[in-house]
């Protein structure tokens, strides 16, 4: 391996080392609904996203507040001597990708049936640090 290939991934290496993240799958919400709440804190502060998240009122609200305080101890895992108060950690990304869908029949009149989704997701949240030297 050259040594130019070598300084990158090393640089790569470090980069990774700021981010954090946690995933939650098949989450039984549907993926529209959950955007509705991502969309709210994709950008934002990890302290502010967290208070958001606490007086949303919506159901999905409460899934995506235990999510980014899972991401939030995985970054504190991995990072071990820095604290998270001073590494100005904020939500780089938010992924809603569409999960499986359970399909159900419900008898309708006159001999039909309706088709039934039941729709679910999957959440992806990054958190980020937005000290460059840390």
């Amino acid at each position: 391996m050259g040594a130019r290939k070598r300084i990158k991934s090393e640089k790569i290496k470090e980069a990774k080392k700021k981010i954090a993240f946690a995933k939650l799958n098949n989450c039984p919400t549907s993926p529209r609904k959950m955007r509705l709440v991502a969309d709210l804190i994709r950008g934002m502060d990890a302290d502010k996203a967290l208070s958001q998240l606490k007086h949303n009122p919506k159901e999905a609200s409460s899934r995506l507040e235990k999510l980014l305080l899972s991401a939030l101890s995985n970054w504190e895992a991995k990072n071990e001597g820095s604290s998270i108060d001073q590494a100005n950690l904020y939500v780089s990304e938010v992924r809603v990708d569409s999960g499986r869908m359970l399909k159900r029949i419900q008898p309708a009149p006159q001999g039909r049936a309706h088709r039934i989704r039941k729709r679910s997701n999957h959440v992806t949240i990054v958190v980020d640090s937005r000290l460059k030297n840390n």
